[in-house]
C-alpha cells in the first residue's frame, strides 16, 4: 500500500509541508532515470490530499502537539480511491 509521511512543523503546516513534497515529486517526475509509475501514484496522492482536505482542521489538530514539543507525523494513503490519513505522535 502507498503510503506518504509528512511532518508538520511550526514554521510549515500539513498544508505548507504537502505541497512542498508533491512540488519536489513533480521535479523529480520531470527528471529522466525516475521510477515514473511510482511518482505518479505519489503525485496523484498528494494531488487528491490537497484538493479535498479541510487544512484548517488538521492544522488545529496538530498545532497543539507541536507547541508542546511533540512530532506530529501525517500518514497519507488512499482507501477505495478516497485519500486518508492518520496522524502519529511521538
Amino acid at each position: 500500500m502507498l503510503e506518504i509521511e509528512l511532518f508538520p512543523s511550526l514554521s510549515g503546516c500539513i498544508e505548507t509541508v504537502a505541497k512542498a513534497e508533491y512540488q519536489e515529486i513533480m521535479r523529480q517526475l520531470l527528471a529522466a532515470g525516475e521510477d515514473k509509475a511510482k511518482l505518479g501514484d505519489r503525485a496523484e496522492l498528494l494531488r487528491v490530499f490537497l484538493e479535498t482536505t479541510d487544512f484548517k482542521k488538521l492544522r488545529c489538530e496538530s498545532e497543539e502537539h507541536l507547541i508542546n514539543g511533540r512530532v506530529v507525523k501525517f500518514v497519507l494513503y488512499l482507501e477505495n480511491g478516497t485519500p486518508r490519513y492518520k496522524m502519529i505522535l511521538t
